[in-house]
């Protein structure tokens, strides 16, 4: 066998560990769909009078297919916090040293945790969707849209998993890693999740037009609701791919120093 199919190998392993102890403590996954749930049902029932007038798509006031696409993407950032956590566990708790006295490839471990989140917050994710449609969300995309959609969300979904993954490795105990990736949670509402960033005092405004996720959120409310996207898609593949780097490279230097 080639290195590469030995590193494939042992991170089917790790990934289907990673997916047992998931199913075995599902605690950490209700709460990755739960927070994005609470927060859909909060600004369309609650809030969604107040904030909602004249805002929806082309004016029209229907807010929650405005809001929508912003908690769609706070339910993708969500499951940072879950990686940071299992992650840190991992190493705090000694089952990383007895991997690395095992004849298992170092990738194995990270990638294992990696592609167990995404799989476990993309499946949240698609539950939030669910949500969403129940409360009256009304997407007009086409398939091709919607393909395009679940893979903006796969990217997002990918580049903070290893950002989360690095947060974790560098965490000394549990309670800091599940603090550390909480800002990516609520980011998204210092964008356009919730009112359009024109609505904004200039200095909030300036911060949300040019962080990370307004562009990301524009370009899903654009896929699932046929709005305006200019250039934010090419802006957000930019970002994630950038974000994905990084967090490879931080997470991969925090692990080997680890040792």
């Amino acid at each position: 066998m080639s290195s590469l199919t030995y590193a494939t190998r042992d991170s089917v392993v790790m990934l289907r560990r990673n997916l047992k102890h998931a199913l075995r403590y599902p605690s950490m996954t209700l709460t990755t769909a739960a927070i994005p749930i609470i927060m859909l049902l909060l600004f369309v029932y609650v809030f969604g009078n107040a904030l909602g007038t004249g805002i929806g798509p082309s004016g029209s006031g229907d807010y929650v297919d405005y809001v929508a696409p912003g908690i769609i993407l706070m339910a993708a950032t969500s499951g940072a916090i879950s990686v940071a956590v299992s992650v840190c566990v991992d190493m705090t708790e000694g089952i990383v040293n007895r991997f690395r006295t095992m004849s298992i490839s170092r990738a194995a471990v990270l990638n294992g945790h990696v592609v167990g989140g995404v799989i476990q917050t993309m499946a949240c994710t698609v539950l939030v969707i669910g949500v969403a449609l129940l409360t009256g969300f009304r997407p007009t995309a086409t398939p091709v849209e919607w393909l395009a959609t679940i893979g903006v969300l796969a990217l997002v979904v990918l580049a903070l998993t290893w950002v989360s993954a690095a947060l974790g490795l560098r965490a000394k105990t549990v309670e800091a890693a599940s603090n550390a990736p909480t800002p990516l949670t609520f980011l998204p509402f210092l964008g356009s999740a919730i009112v359009p960033t024109d609505s904004m005092p200039t200095g909030v405004r300036w911060f949300a037009e040019y962080q990370p996720f307004t562009p990301i959120i524009e370009t899903l409310r654009g896929l699932l609701m046929g709005t305006e996207i200019g250039n934010s898609a090419l802006i957000a593949v930019a970002w994630c791919v950038g974000l994905t780097v990084l967090g490879y490279f931080w997470s991969r230097s925090a692990y080997d120093r680890s040792r």
